[in-house]
């Protein structure tokens, strides 16, 4: 599970709370310093890319406003790709799937992502896909925010059963009812999902400018299958 300073909380923990049980899970980060996520909870890294094993079950990246900054960069671009072009399953929540693009490991697949988000996969050769959970081959590829929790028991069911996944679930009394249901635009109606937007806009980053440019510029890491 890759991390960065910026991610979004529950991008991360909603995965990580369905797989802590029955994985070795490894917190991936630059160093082992403290981050701040994006509403400034504080959180430690426990593995440096260095550090990671080469042949992973699973490569997970999370989203969050911190992302650019790993659009951006190189080393763990190409760090990504590596440890993408051999690890069995490639796998995002919300706009980690943009990450995942930009080390080009979404060419010719179907994704999902955050809806506000969704239209920026076909900068990196992907199909974008408004479910849930989107699952294509070896790629799996989350909403946004909340829906880390259904991936991460998708991801159990995968790795471990429909049994073991059902009993997490459970325990997790993982039973969403939400209080006003209006969690995508469809429900939403225009006026609160401008405003939603304009909530989004507030963080100040150029998500589109800077999907363009990786897309452009991912075939650097495109691995060759």
């Amino acid at each position: 599970m890759l991390m960065f300073p910026g991610l979004t909380l529950l991008d991360l923990v909603g995965p990580q709370s369905a797989l802590a049980a029955t994985s070795d899970i490894y917190l991936i980060w630059k160093n082992k310093n403290l981050l701040v996520s994006d509403n400034g909870m504080v959180l430690k890294p426990d593995t440096t890319p260095d550090e990671c094993p080469r042949d992973l079950d699973v490569l997970f990246v999370p989203g969050g406003p911190g992302q650019v900054e790993v659009m951006r960069d190189p080393e763990l671009l190409a760090f990504l790709a590596d440890r993408g072009s051999r690890a069995k399953y490639v796998t995002s929540v919300c706009t980690g799937a943009l990450v995942l693009g930009a080390a080009g490991l979404l060419q010719g697949y179907k994704a999902g992502t955050h809806w506000a988000a969704l239209s920026l996969l076909q900068f990196f050769g992907a199909t974008p896909v408004d479910e849930r959970v989107v699952v294509d081959r070896n790629r799996m590829t989350g909403g946004g925010v909340t829906a880390g929790l259904d991936f991460g028991l998708m991801l159990l069911k995968v790795l471990q059963g429909e049994r073991v996944a059902k009993v997490q679930e459970l325990a997790m009394q993982y039973d969403p009812q939400p209080p006003f249901n209006v969690g995508v635009p469809v429900k939403a109606g225009p006026d609160l999902t401008e405003e939603a937007v304009a909530w989004i806009q507030g963080y100040g980053i150029d998500m589109v400018g800077t999907a363009r440019a990786a897309g452009a510029d991912m075939r650097r890491y495109t691995s060759s299958d």
